[in-house]
């Protein structure tokens, strides 16, 4: 995006109407400008590109509605982002009907109510049939609209995070109106009462409702039949006994609870005490009696494999330091790291599945690169401390991973001239590989890049690793990184997801034996190394091979800590399988 353009210039939908583009990407400085000639609205002739498939416009304070135009302009958007802005207190015109949108991300806006006409679109029929993911987190939303599920009866996951909801709609939670919800956050709002009728919610697999005004938990809740995560700390419930479940307990033994008639819950509470007291006994009979008899060593040893041990700093005697220069404030500020190791990547497929679980994290956590990237080294190649920083595309030289050493400025030549060429091979708009994120560089007059000690860049994101750190089916040690223009909680919460596939990779390799296919040069690499018996501890009899995950400091130039990760905060949503040790 040109620092100089003219108020009333809008040179990106030139070039997407010219390259009949599908995705398009506004941000930056210059943007403030134009919007707010443009009366703090995006321009009609946006609402003129009908092959648009993304859409994002974000971290622009002087855009507060979209505008006339975008339901019938944009029939074919799947995805629009408009996060980081000030949209409010009311969306006027409402935004739909868009009858492909599966994405729509509204957070961190001014957003105050979304009444019928001011809002995500009719009910009668659903403005947003095919939408599965709804993000209203960082608003100031004190209700939510009634027909919300009329609207969106396909919604999977919805965020309502930081607002100031007191209640839920009691349509919600009617029977059958959101069947397919797996997903609900609404932590760090000020509700004061969950209905029993949430055992409505058939597909519900997680709920998040930390830090709000709960007295009480229904213990209806037991009755939804996928639940697998809750979170409810911060809420001062009347049940002191299962107020601390909350905090020390796993999902499975809290639902355990409510199902019994704790006195958290709704139902009958003076059946409870004495029968439940003599079950719960029995049942710590058997377990011990399988346990001695071996028939639970199975089941302990399956456990066991997908252990998480975080390693503290002050535990390491070389920890892992990223400093961050100042300038990538502008460019892309938030940066996570992690080191794990005793990842198991030798047999069989195991690599291939690795890079697939990464690729397809980018595709939907990370919302094709554009809400974070994900960055992975072979960590004995890492020379540190690292530098964060961002510098000129022509000062900037990476060996990109299968390209010879190469400055940015050029390298992004070269993968638009192969963009453009494969457009014309397949005779279509769409590019595959690298070339589907160069819109994301787009006006920047820098590039973020991460440097090693010896002065070279091993990260060029949202673009490409370095060569000299590329992972190997070798690699058994690993340096993660997630970086992000967004927020840093995105950061954080890939970073989570990141590592908990990786102990489950882990674990499906160990259980499933395939024979290693380790290329020659490998080979001569592997017969050099220290053997598996040096680096990481053997599994033991109990089938034990827990990955440990280093803390990662991230500081300023001065030394001032900005980001430690995995802090206590992190890591709190691991599925019931699998453990983390701190």
């Amino acid at each position: 995006m040109a620092a100089a353009a003219a108020p009333d210039a809008w040179p990106e939908l030139e070039l997407a109407e010219r390259e009949r583009r599908r995705e398009l990407l506004l941000t930056g400085p210059a943007l403030e400008e134009r919007v707010r000639a443009a009366g703090g609205r995006l321009p009609p002739r946006l609402f003129t590109l009908p092959l648009l498939h993304y859409l994002e416009v974000s971290g622009c304070g002087s855009l507060r509605a979209p505008g006339p135009g975008l339901a019938q302009g944009l029939p074919r958007l799947h995805s629009l982002v408009l996060r980081g802005n000030a949209l409010g207190p009311g969306l006027s015109p409402a935004l739909g009907p868009l009858p492909a949108l599966r994405v729509l991300d509204l957070s961190g806006n001014a957003l105050e109510a979304l009444p019928p006409g001011e809002g995500l679109g009719p009910a009668e029929p659903p403005g947003l049939p095919q939408l599965q993911s709804l993000n209203l987190s960082g608003n100031r939303l004190r209700e939510l609209p009634a027909d919300l599920a009329r609207c969106a009866p396909r919604l999977q996951s919805l965020n309502l995070t930081g607002n100031r909801l007191d209640a839920f709609p009691a349509e919600l939670f009617r029977p059958g109106a959101l069947p397919l919800l797996s997903e609900l956050a609404a932590a760090d709002n000020r509700l004061r009462e969950l209905s029993p009728d949430v055992a409505h919610l058939a597909s519900l697999k997680m709920l998040d409702l930390s830090n709000n005004q709960l007295s009480e938990i229904p213990a209806e809740l037991a009755d939804c039949p996928k639940l697998k995560e809750i979170n409810f700390q911060g809420n001062k419930l009347r049940d002191k006994r299962l107020e601390k479940m909350l905090s020390s307990c796993q999902t499975r033994s809290i639902l355990e609870y409510l199902r019994a008639g704790g006195r958290g819950g709704c139902r009958s509470r003076g059946k409870a005490d004495g029968a439940e007291r003599e079950d719960s006994r029995k049942k710590r009979r058997e377990r011990k009696q399988r346990r001695e008899s071996g028939e639970g060593e199975e089941e302990a040893a399956d456990m066991a494999r997908l252990l998480l041990r975080v390693l503290h700093v002050s535990e390491n005697p070389t920890p892992l330091t990223v400093r961050v220069s100042p300038e990538v404030r502008d460019v892309r500020p938030y940066f996570v790291g992690a080191v794990v190791r005793g990842m198991n990547l030798e047999p069989g497929n195991a690599l291939k599945r690795f890079l697939a679980a990464q690729t397809k994290l980018h595709e939907d956590l990370c919302e094709k690169r554009t809400a974070a990237t994900i960055a992975t080294h072979d960590l004995p190649a890492v020379r540190g401390p690292l530098l964060y920083a961002a510098r000129p595309p022509q000062d900037l030289k990476i060996i990109p991973l299968g390209r010879k050493e190469v400055k940015a400025k050029e390298l992004v030549r070269q993968l638009q001239l192969e963009a453009d060429e494969q457009r014309k091979q397949r005779k279509r708009q769409t590019v595959s590989g690298l070339h589907r994120y160069l819109h994301l560089l787009d006006g920047k007059e820098n590039y973020p890049c991460l440097v090693d000690a010896d002065g070279d860049v091993i990260s060029f994101p949202p673009i490409t690793n370095s060569e000299k750190t590329k992972i190997k089916k070798t690699t058994s040690d690993l340096f993660l990184e997630v970086t992000s223009a967004t927020s840093l909680q995105i950061c954080k919460d890939i970073m989570d997801a990141l590592v908990l596939k990786m102990a489950e990779l882990n674990k499906y390799t160990l259980e499933n034996k395939e024979e290693g296919s380790l290329s020659d040069t490998e080979a001569d690499t592997l017969s050099e190394q220290p053997s598996d018996s040096q680096k990481n501890p053997n599994p033991g009899k109990d089938g034990q091979c827990p990955l440990v995950v280093e803390q990662v400091r991230v500081v300023d130039l001065e030394g001032t800590l900005k980001v430690v990760y995995p802090s206590k905060a992190d890591l709190t949503t691991a599925p019931p399988h699998v453990t983390v040790l701190r």
